[in-house]
């Protein structure tokens, strides 16, 4: 049995390892290849699994960049309070930006920096990709760091951990379940936007990337259903793929993070995470790669953090205290070095966007601001749609296991499918309805941002202590009692979360909303999401700015009115401690 896993392992294992090289020799070959700003899109089907290969090597790398900007960034947003009041309303200003605002401005520059290559497009598309998923997972990481249990805050204060220690043994773990939901959300909308990242459009300039995402805009500019439905059936499949293998295991994974003492009844499965368990080749590879590595990594962070009696901190060990100085003073100098850097970037930036401003005559600004108060009130109509079904249902599938199982592929699906590419059918039926585009543009924006709220609302009611469910039930605390004392406030943080990514996911959704290219006719409806797409369409840059800033203008107002004051309150109130 034993040499069966062994045998079990090399088969699985080196098919894996063929297919990662091929797949990243092909991608390295597209990368290195001479600069095509357009190339020639097929949609025969065979094309299909190339194209599917490109688009998920971007999501991936993307994804990788906003793991690593949710830790990094939530962390010191998080634990340090005078940081906090420059990052969070940063946070919102990035959130507010739509993708086709700064789109014009990173691709050009990425292009210039690789003139004889492809890899300033693809560069520029994995940027856009991560701005449709880190703003979600790193307010829902700050958040879970902000909302700690203070006891256990206390315990890593007795045992005197060191950041990274508490970092990882505290911080991380107690966000996994909703950082893990809100990677899932981040993929989905990732998987949205791809259509918009693999094809740019920047006045009479036009470039294009082969993937999944210009397979499917040709097929809708097309109108051919049946390569939509062949690129529609690849991206599921891609979709449930990842959830056989990434997801489903995280999420089963994540359970052991769960903040109660009795265990689930009924535990997430995942075959995958079975098979990683009982494989003798991960157990070996832990023990002789894994194990020796972490150790190496913790003994270099002890060093960089030492608390004090450290044997590094001995007197004795005056050389090393010296490096240890000079190392700190390396760290200091190479920041304030970056941050004088950046200070003048953000200082000429300033002046040449002034420069545009001037150009904006009064008329347009007032026309530009009635825009805004039309895509405000489509904005937050979509949040109160949304609301309204994503909250019973999240909780019902956060709270039941099975059901949980069963839907969480099914809403991945739904919420991965590009509206964009479904527009030709939508539009047919929602134009004919009155108001028209408007109507539409409301449930269109609805598409691309319910998601959000659905996935944190499973998150909150995931992590809800059976032990709370269960005291509930014994004191005969049903119905919507129950539901006001218990499941709100228990999952009111998440719910903040998901509504602040939902209103900058609305905010961003307005651009492909309110405007609607497709078999060469153009719809639009009164909103500052046309005028954005519009003034990008047409190369306007001094509108195009204008309107980006008016918008961010907008969105960090509403966040520090609203949406930061009930952070506030579900710190304060609403906290497992």
């Amino acid at each position: 049995m034993y040499h069966w896993l062994w045998l079990r392992d090399l088969i699985l294992g080196g098919s894996f390892l063929f297919l990662l090289c091929a797949w990243l020799v092909l991608a390295a070959s597209r990368w290195a290849a001479p600069l095509t700003p357009v190339v020639a899109i097929s949609l025969s089907p065979l094309a299909l699994p190339l194209y599917a290969g490109y688009s998920l090597l971007r999501m991936l790398l993307a994804y990788g960049l906003a793991l690593l900007f949710t830790l990094l960034y939530g962390h010191v947003a998080a634990t340090n309070r005078q940081a906090e009041h420059v990052m969070i309303p940063l946070l919102d200003l990035l959130q507010s930006i739509p993708i086709l605002s700064f789109l014009p401005a990173v691709v050009l520059a990425l292009v210039a920096a690789f003139p004889q290559s492809n890899i300033g497009l693809e560069l520029a598309s994995i940027l856009l990709i991560f701005t449709s998923q880190a703003w979600n997972m790193t307010f829902s990481f700050y958040h879970s760091v902000l909302t700690l249990p203070r006891d256990l805050v206390d315990v890593c204060r007795l045992l005197r951990l060191r950041p990274w220690q508490r970092f990882l043994k505290l911080e991380l773990a107690a966000s996994i379940i909703g950082l893990v939901w809100n990677s899932m959300m981040s993929w989905a909308g990732g998987w949205f936007f791809l259509m918009a990242s693999e094809q740019f459009s920047l006045g009479d300039r036009s470039f294009q990337l082969p993937g999944l995402g210009s397979y499917l805009q040709l097929a809708a500019d097309r109108g051919d259903p049946r390569a939509l439905t062949l690129g529609l059936l690849t991206l599921i499949g891609l979709i449930v793929l990842l959830d056989v293998c990434l997801w489903r295991p995280l999420v089963a994974w994540a359970e052991r993070f769960k903040l109660e003492e009795q265990a689930e009844t009924i535990p997430p499965h995942s075959l995958v995470l079975d098979l990683l368990r009982g494989s003798p080749t991960a157990r070996w590879l832990w023990k002789h790669l894994g194990q020796p590595l972490g150790e190496g990594l913790a003994w270099l962070l002890n060093r960089l953090q030492p608390l004090p009696g450290d044997r590094f901190t001995h007197p004795s060990t005056v050389e090393q205290a010296r490096q240890d100085r000079l190392l700190h003073w390396a760290l200091r100098s190479a920041g304030m070095l970056f941050l004088g850097l950046l200070v003048l970037l953000v200082l000429w930036i300033s002046w040449q966007g002034g420069l545009l401003l001037m150009q904006v005559p009064p008329v347009t600004w007032g026309r530009l601001v009635l825009a805004a108060g039309a895509t405000w009130l489509r904005t937050l109509i979509a949040l109160a749609i949304g609301t309204l079904w994503t909250v019973p249902i999240g909780v019902a599938i956060g709270l039941s296991p099975r059901w949980s199982r069963r839907l969480q592929p099914l809403v991945q699906i739904a919420a991965s499918i590009p509206a964009t590419a479904l527009f030709p059918a939508l539009l047919a039926l929602l134009v004919a309805l009155p108001g028209s585009l408007s109507l539409a543009a409301i449930l269109l924006m609805l598409l691309g941002t319910q998601w959000y709220v659905l996935f944190n609302v499973i998150a909150g009611a995931m992590a809800i202590p059976r032990d709370l469910l269960e005291a509930a039930a014994l004191f005969g605390v049903t119905g919507w009692r129950r539901w006001r004392t218990v499941i709100l406030p228990a999952i009111f943080p998440y719910l903040v979360t998901g509504l602040i990514t939902a209103s900058g996911g609305a905010w961003n959704a307005s651009i492909v909303s309110e405007l609607v290219q497709f078999h060469g006719q153009t719809l639009h409806t009164f909103g500052l999401g046309a005028e954005i797409a519009a003034a990008a369409g047409t190369g306007n840059y001094p509108v195009l700015l204008a309107g980006t800033l008016l918008m961010a203008a907008l969105v960090v107002l509403f966040n520090r009115l609203v949406w930061r004051r009930l952070y506030q309150l579900a710190e304060r109130r609403y906290r497992l401690a």
